[in-house]
């Protein structure tokens, strides 16, 4: 489906959200006890209950979003320094505070923990731009990612990410004031840049706390999009990458071109690979429906890569692409998410770091 028109995004369905978000809360009480009474028809420990408050949270918090947003433009004078340095880290620290708020909401109605372990932005050199390089495991994985760089890493995000996200009004209107680019499946249309062209561009630039964030798998993993990217890699003539991709369980084989314009384009910049185990199957709200109450530890893994270390040529850089995606697909294999016992502590922590492999 085609996204709307920036107008119609802004004078409609921002509104829209808002008011929703209003209704809601004036009928909580009655949500409430709707689900409740539904609870005991369905299996699951207060799962009704515990998708209703997910849903209403997360529309009163994109509600909310969206008027501090408005805020911040209203004192940009009207969008008139909206991009100027000290509006842009506003809407960082604006950022790190309603990513906090849901990630601590969704952490308690999910009985969740989260181990960051690895080499992170933090023990990696301080100071130094980095490509953060992660798997696609659906929306959860990307809220977690940018709210770990934001609030333990102290990290400004630019990221590269799908344009049907802009279908949620609060994303929409903050990522677009911030640097990022929604990128549009496919080939570009004729006379416009191409997807590496904007992919680097967007890294140009960066400095010593900015983190650019990218998924080169393009999307979640599923069986059926797995075998479409090995016949499309076959019928490329790319048979050694369609072999590769082919022993992979849990991942769609990467994309190169736009992490290689992106390295292109930030020589100086460190590279952390990031995979993550527990939200795979938490991508459409049957999914989340399904998997109540989660109830479990969720891993979180970095890998850092010196500049140095990072292939120049073409082929060599695909070639390392492609074994970092395969270690990075054992060790998923290998971590899969513990069932933890409910009333054990739920507060997200640190591992003690381990020592880089590389």
């Amino acid at each position: 489906m085609p996204l709307p028109p920036v107008w119609v995004r802004r004078l409609i369905f921002a509104p829209f959200v808002v008011l929703l978000a209003i209704g809601l809360l004036t009928t909580l009480p009655v949500w409430l006890l709707l689900a409740l009474a539904a609870s005991p028809l369905v299996p699951g420990h207060l799962r009704v209950p515990r998708l209703v408050f997910l849903a209403i949270v997360y529309v009163v918090w994109d509600a909310a979003a969206l008027v501090a947003l408005a805020a911040l433009w209203v004192a940009s004078g009207f969008g008139w320094r909206i991009r100027g340095p000290a509006f842009q880290r506003a809407h960082y620290v604006l950022t790190g505070k309603f990513l906090g708020v849901l990630f601590w909401l969704a952490r308690w109605s999910l009985h969740l923990t989260v181990d960051v372990v690895g080499t992170d932005p933090d023990t990696a050199i301080p100071g130094r731009p980095e490509i953060v390089v992660s798997r696609h495991a659906g929306p959860g994985d990307s809220f977690i990612l940018i709210h770990g760089l934001v609030n333990w890493f102290d990290r400004e995000p630019r990221i590269v990410l799908k344009a049907t996200l802009q279908w949620d009004p609060a994303v929409d209107v903050l990522l677009n004031r911030l640097p990022s680019r929604f990128i549009m499946p496919g080939r570009a249309a004729p006379g416009r840049k191409s997807l590496e062209d904007e992919v680097g561009e967007l890294a140009v630039g960066l400095d010593e706390n900015d983190a650019f964030v990218i998924f080169p798998e393009g999307g979640n993993f599923t069986p059926r999009r797995k075998v479409r990217a090995i016949e499309w890699l076959r019928s490329r003539g790319l048979f050694d990458e369609a072999t590769r991709a082919a022993k992979l369980r849990n991942l769609l084989p990467p994309k190169p071109g736009g992490l290689s314009a992106a390295i292109d384009a930030a020589p100086d910049a460190g590279v952390i690979f990031v995979a993550h185990t527990g939200l795979d199957r938490m991508v459409t709200v049957a999914d989340v429906w399904r998997e109540l109450p989660m109830d479990k530890q969720l891993i979180m893994r970095f890998w850092s890569v010196e500049p140095e270390d990072v292939p120049a040529g073409e082929e060599e850089r695909v070639a390392w692409l492609y074994d970092w995606w395969a270690r990075i697909d054992a060790w998923i294999e290998e971590n899969r998410p513990a069932v933890r016992p409910l009333g054990t502590d739920w507060t997200a922590r640190r591992r003690s770091q381990e020592p880089s492999e590389l």
